[in-house]
């Protein structure tokens, strides 16, 4: 049933919201055990289009232990709590290495240097949440 109009049958834009936050989540439940992929990014994504998509899916994602409270400082506070902060800044400075230590040629590591540098500024310039 759709929550929306009260009819039967798939809304197709729910069912896009639905698959983004799908790939998102399996993407930041990737990034807590694999060093080099960020899990906040694709955390606040998952909780995006799940709101767009599956009050269900949303609300396990905001009850969930480990991805909940993460969810919650951003939607609370715009807030990204410290330890993550400094884990998505050295993953991106570790995926700037491997590619320098590669031999990416100039081109590729100018605009990662640009687009990380700029990922790596915003996070860190995000406040940390209040003590819970």
């Amino acid at each position: 049933m759709d929550r929306k109009t009260g009819r039967s049958g798939l809304d197709p834009r729910r069912a896009v919201w639905f698959a983004i936050g799908f790939v998102a989540l399996l993407l930041a439940a990737l990034g807590a055990v694999l060093p080099l992929l960020p899990t906040t990014v694709f955390l606040l994504v998952a909780a995006f289009a799940f709101a767009r998509s599956s009050d269900r899916w949303h609300a396990w994602l905001l009850s969930h232990r480990v991805f909940g409270p993460l969810i919650a400082d951003w939607r609370d506070h715009r807030a990204i709590d410290r330890r993550a902060k400094i884990l998505s800044a050295a993953s991106m400075a570790a995926v700037f290495g491997i590619s320098l230590a590669l031999g990416a040629g100039t081109l590729v590591l100018a605009v990662q240097a640009v687009v990380l540098g700029a990922a790596a500024a915003f996070v860190l310039s995000r406040p940390s949440p209040p003590p819970r």
